[in-house]
């Protein structure tokens, strides 16, 4: 095995433990939102999401509407399309595997691909995580779902919060930029200020309108930034110009 292949699969297991771990919180959210055993495995063996899971049985425990619910899942889950796209030119897989390979590809196994150079270690870094999170995220699951079920009420022990503040603790490395925070500010605003007077799950729904609406203004405040540079270029140029029209003059007089 190569140095670099070590490396990949260094880094690869790393982000799979990590994250796969987190199903344990996915299993006790949805025992205490009334979901079975059986029931819960199945959404992280088939939906395996994890943000588009807690969203799910997020709202199904706030008494949300199960269409409503399943509408907020699919929205935030349609990124993983457009991941897609970029990773499908990268792996360059035949049909059948590509199809096999689409259900791994979500955020983690996406970054752990993108930060490869050639498409072996980008074939070996999305492999090794999609496997590495898809087992233990199961696995994890399970064993969550049958300890909330032997405790009971997740409420009494305060285990109703174990999957906002595990799917929190993920997402706050990820806001690096200045327009990434202003997106989950939005967000955060417009979930929380919309959650007394709108049934459980549409504030979700609304919430993702914060990256469209930050996004639309970062591009105005660019483009009103390129305007002013350009103009101020423009003076700069034309002063210049005035400058030498006026320096060769002097020096035609002379």
């Amino acid at each position: 095995m190569r140095d670099g292949d070590r490396a990949v699969i260094r880094d690869a297991l790393g982000v799979g433990v990590a994250v796969g771990l987190s199903g344990f919180a996915f299993g006790v959210t949805a025992a205490g939102a009334g979901i079975s055993v059986a029931q819960t495995c199945a959404l992280s063996l088939f939906v395996f999401t994890g943000a588009s899971q807690f969203a799910l049985v997020g709202a199904l425990a706030a008494g949300g509407n199960p269409l409503t619910a399943a509408a907020g899942a699919f929205f935030l889950s349609a990124r993983n399309a457009f991941y897609g796209l970029r990773l499908s030119d990268l792996l360059g897989l035949r049909p059948g595997v590509r199809l096999a390979a689409a259900h791994w590809v979500i955020d983690e196994t996406t970054a752990v691909a993108l930060a490869q150079r050639g498409r072996h270690a980008v074939r070996l870094g999305f492999t090794v995580t999609g496997a590495s999170i898809f087992t233990l995220w199961n696995l994890t699951t399970l064993l969550g779902a049958l300890g909330a079920e032997a405790l009971g009420d997740t409420d009494t022990w305060g285990l109703d919060a174990a999957g906002p503040a595990v799917f929190l603790a993920l997402l706050a490395p990820m806001l690096r930029t200045g327009v990434e925070r202003a997106t989950a500010g939005l967000a955060v605003v417009l979930g929380l200020g919309l959650l007394p007077v709108l049934p459980a799950g549409v504030p979700v729904l609304v919430a993702a309108l914060a990256a469209p609406v930050v996004l639309l203004v970062h591009g105005r405040a660019l483009s009103r930034g390129r305007g002013t540079s350009d103009d101020a270029d423009r003076m700069k140029d034309e002063n210049r110009s005035g400058r030498e029209r006026h320096e060769a003059k002097g020096e035609g007089s002379r």
